[in-house]
């Protein structure tokens, strides 16, 4: 496994970490061990960054990664939770002084742990950007003086809304996803703004939420029908090649050096080892720039999220 520091904090990060959402059952029904065992197999193989959020499962995710957490040494994992989003609705989101320091009391109780090394707020556009600058990063900031948290982050979908906090106020560490995959690199044009103010860069779902895999992209996915049309080709390309889309995705996204760590989860201990495995391997040049031709007419085609005014 190699390591990369995460932007000015001096955390070193693997550059493939575990992403907990799929501990809570976000994506089909876990056992419970077998996530446990998911979670213990990552950290045995070199994975020390784990990122989760109250969001996920609706408080599952923290659960279990909690009872996952008792009987490993706290140095030997670096953990990442949020505040800010509790559902699917608009209703949902609270990024209030009040709320998320009350979220990050709640989180440190399920998960067992006295601090955690980076909080995010969780999916900002669904938010009011001056609130979040304001009110949010201000009363993180106040927790990070009580010791309960190292590092105060920001995550979500639209890269403006990133390059707009980073740019109004000091944070350490950004979460994109969606943009930084085979089919979407829109993440590596906004590095010199993050580098610049010495932002660390987190990347997740290197899939693109199912769109870069043979079970192909869920019915609820976001993404343009073009963008699904053209991924599905990309996987059936790699099945004609006697390859697998989902080893060349996962690949295709460490191979930035500014990029600190890409997320990947599995409640499946199975799945994870696979995962490092690829991570570890060399990847397949000539094949990557056959798939990335077939990807090219949607390059970096995206959907909207959240509020209007933060896309």
């Amino acid at each position: 496994m190699r390591y990369r520091v995460l932007g000015h904090t001096g955390l070193k990060v693997s550059t493939l970490s575990f992403g907990a959402s799929s501990l809570g059952g976000v994506f089909r029904e876990v056992d419970e061990a077998q996530s446990i065992r998911a979670v213990h197999i990552s950290v045995e193989r070199g994975i020390n960054f784990i990122d989760v959020s109250p969001f996920y499962g609706l408080t599952q995710a923290e659960t279990v990664l909690g009872k996952a957490l008792k009987t490993i040494g706290r140095e030997k994992y670096i953990l990442a939770t949020k505040v800010g989003r509790y559902g699917q609705e608009m209703k949902d989101f609270d990024f209030s002084a009040s709320r998320v320091t009350a979220s990050v009391e709640e989180s440190l109780k399920r998960m067992g742990v006295e601090h955690v090394d980076l909080i995010q707020a969780h999916d900002i556009e669904f938010g009011s950007l001056e609130e979040v600058i304001g009110e949010t990063i201000p009363a993180l900031r106040k927790l990070q003086k009580a010791g309960k948290v190292r590092f105060v982050g920001v995550t979500g979908l639209p890269l403006a809304a990133l390059r707009t906090v980073v740019e109004a106020t000091p944070i350490d560490a950004i979460l994109s996803y969606c943009h930084f995959e085979l089919n979407d690199t829109a993440l590596a044009d906004m590095i010199p703004v993050f580098t610049k103010h010495r932002v660390g860069i987190i990347n997740a779902s290197p899939l693109g939420m199912g769109l870069l895999s043979n079970r192909g992209a869920p019915v609820w996915h976001p993404a343009p029908e073009e963008v699904k049309e053209m991924c599905a080709r990309a996987a059936v390309h790699c099945r004609v090649r006697g390859a697998s889309v989902e080893k060349l995705a996962v690949q295709y996204s460490l191979t930035n050096p500014d990029i600190a760590t890409t997320l990947v989860g599995s409640a499946n201990p199975k799945n994870m080892e696979r995962n490092i495995a690829w991570a570890e391997e060399p990847i397949d040049q000539a094949l990557l720039a056959e798939v990335l031709a077939i990807l090219k007419p949607v390059h970096n085609v995206t959907w909207p999220s959240g509020r209007g005014e933060n896309n």
